[in-house]
């Protein structure tokens, strides 16, 4: 069931020259990327075959996630009258697809499935809490608000799944620490420079991953704050098995920290080399 309705936002608050540029190429690339959530629900499907009781979560979750695309894709639109959300999201699904026919996790187990799950949720909610605190356009920063706690509410889901299936899977806190870091890493893959490519650039700029990476998360990086980061260790932690809100998680998140800000300037320095 969802938690809000795009009919029911303010659009009418909408005031433009709040508006930050930035933000508008990261909303335009988060758009597809949400829309195209049944894709992944299609994959979990496959993973979770048998477990009636998550897949009808998993597609409950999926129609969440669309909603969150089709209202930022609406906000967008607003931001910049002169680009269309649904030929993007068509142009994105011509360009990036994921393999959905599969037997088992790629992770290597339905728990380590949930894992991955669970830092792509950690990911997105710091992400939308990151704009709204950011921005001073009322629509967007309600927006943002609003998903920030359906993605939080992702991660419960993901996050009591992994446990039901941590009873008999048994996986470690060190085997579920690097399943959660690799999954962290892959942020960087081509599904975000993707997005980027086919909201951001003309049909005939040839796709780039390096240029887009960077012009992506040169621009996410810079709204981040130290509070977020405190945030998201504390919930990679917790989902590791480990100890959330110690003093050597804090130390990791202002070392996580500093590492964006200094990846934010190196981004940055390779869009200016790019252009």
């Amino acid at each position: 069931m969802k938690h809000w309705r795009i009919e029911q936002m303010d659009w009418e608050a909408f005031e433009p020259s709040k508006v930050n540029p930035d933000m508008i190429a990261l909303v335009k690339a988060a758009s597809v990327v949400e829309r195209n959530a049944r894709d992944y629900t299609d994959y979990l499907l496959h993973v979770f075959a048998g477990d009636e009781g998550f897949s009808a979560a998993a597609q409950n979750w999926a129609e969440e996630e669309v909603q969150h695309g089709d209202a930022l894709g609406k906000w967008a639109m607003l931001a910049d009258p002169t680009w269309d959300y649904t030929e993007a999201f068509e142009r994105y699904r011509d360009t990036y697809r994921i393999d959905a026919d599969v037997d088992a996790s790629i992770r290597g187990s339905r728990t380590g499935e949930m894992i991955a799950r669970c830092m792509v949720e950690t990911g997105t909610s710091s992400f939308y809490t990151a704009l709204a605190d950011a921005t001073e356009e009322p629509v967007l920063k309600a927006l943002c608000k609003q998903i920030a706690a359906d993605e939080y509410r992702h991660f419960k889901l993901f996050y009591d799944q992994m446990h039901r299936y941590l009873e008999r899977e048994k996986l470690g806190p060190w085997s579920r620490l690097r399943i959660a870091l690799g999954r962290v890493l892959e942020s960087e893959d081509d599904e975000l420079a993707t997005a980027y490519h086919v909201t951001n650039e003309r049909s005939d700029v040839m796709y780039d991953h390096n240029r887009c990476i960077a012009a992506y998360m040169g621009r996410a990086m810079e709204f981040y704050q130290q509070k977020h980061l405190d945030r998201v260790t504390a919930m990679i932690v917790k989902t590791t098995g480990l100890k959330p809100h110690s003093r050597w998680q804090r130390l990791i998140a202002r070392g996580a920290y500093l590492l964006i800000k200094w990846r934010q300037k190196t981004y940055l320095k390779r869009t200016k080399i790019a252009a």
